[in-house]
């Protein structure tokens, strides 16, 4: 389980979407005080629901196919994610809400940058699998 790639892809995905959102803020608002993910519960919840999936992916390492399935749905869990942040940064008018933007919104890009990773290895054993089957 440890020794294939897409386990330390699945853990980075998981250490971003559950750690990280601690430490970097998403923006700061008029006010100058910086807005984190536990704030709002919505961001919250799909942070660690994204975060979820991955250790769920991870323990999941015997059937191939799930797993696939599993990083593909926290992909489109932190598109949605992603389509959040440009929808409150985008449709703010002036200085209501969002005066600076944080390091935190860029957290789901990267968690999707490693769960494609992830699921290319994922393919890539599937492949190698059913190749060795043929063989038999």
């Amino acid at each position: 389980m440890l020794q294939r790639i897409q386990t330390v892809y699945l853990l980075i995905a998981a250490i971003f979407s559950g750690g990280l959102i601690f430490v970097f803020h998403l923006w700061t608002n008029a006010n100058d005080v910086p807005v984190y993910a536990k704030d709002d519960m919505l961001y919250l919840a799909m942070f660690f629901g994204s975060a979820a999936l991955s250790l769920i992916s991870i323990s999941n390492y015997k059937n191939r196919k799930f797993q696939f399935v599993l990083g593909r749905l926290n992909i489109i869990l932190n598109f949605i994610l992603l389509g959040l942040f440009l929808y409150l940064l985008l449709m703010t008018s002036g200085e209501t809400q969002i005066s600076e933007k944080g390091v935190g919104i860029f957290i789901p890009i990267f968690s999707i940058v490693f769960l494609v990773l992830a699921n290319k290895a994922i393919k890539k054993d599937e492949d190698l699998v059913k190749s060795v089957d043929r063989l038999r």
